[in-house]
């Protein structure tokens, strides 16, 4: 059977994941492959965390979501980004995680430098079952 939610369903589920994550969560950007999943062990290298905004997505519309505010961040080794987690406020518990290249928009490129600026673009999630 295939479940079809409504797009007020598929917002509000949308709605609760930033609520569930928290205000100002840390993004990180690693080398490599992700982990199996979020309970799994970080993988790769660091390159850069940045903490997101207190109020760092947009109200959800069209069972989507956008960032909000300015994603940007000091890199702290040099690589080629692969995958990226999003943590609470605090840093301890993996609430997302993904493919750099299918799910954000880095500047200047997934090349880190050490010690250069790294800016998110753009970064969305939609909601399934459309």
């Amino acid at each position: 059977m295939t479940l079809q939610y409504s797009e007020s369903v598929r917002n509000a589920q949308l709605d609760a994941k930033e609520t569930t994550i928290g205000t100002a969560p840390k993004l990180r950007i690693y080398t490599g492959t992700q982990p199996a999943n979020c309970a799994a062990a970080a993988s790769g290298t660091l390159l850069v965390e940045i903490t997101l905004p207190s109020d760092w997505l947009s109200a959800a519309s069209g069972g989507s979501k956008a960032k909000a505010g300015t994603w940007s961040g000091t890199a702290v080794a040099t690589g080629t980004a692969g995958h990226y987690r999003i943590y609470d406020s605090s840093g301890t518990t993996c609430h997302e995680q993904g493919d750099v290249s299918d799910d954000l928009s880095l500047s200047p490129s997934a090349s880190i430098t050490s010690g250069n600026t790294v800016t998110i673009d753009s970064y969305s999630t939609t909601a399934g079952n459309a």
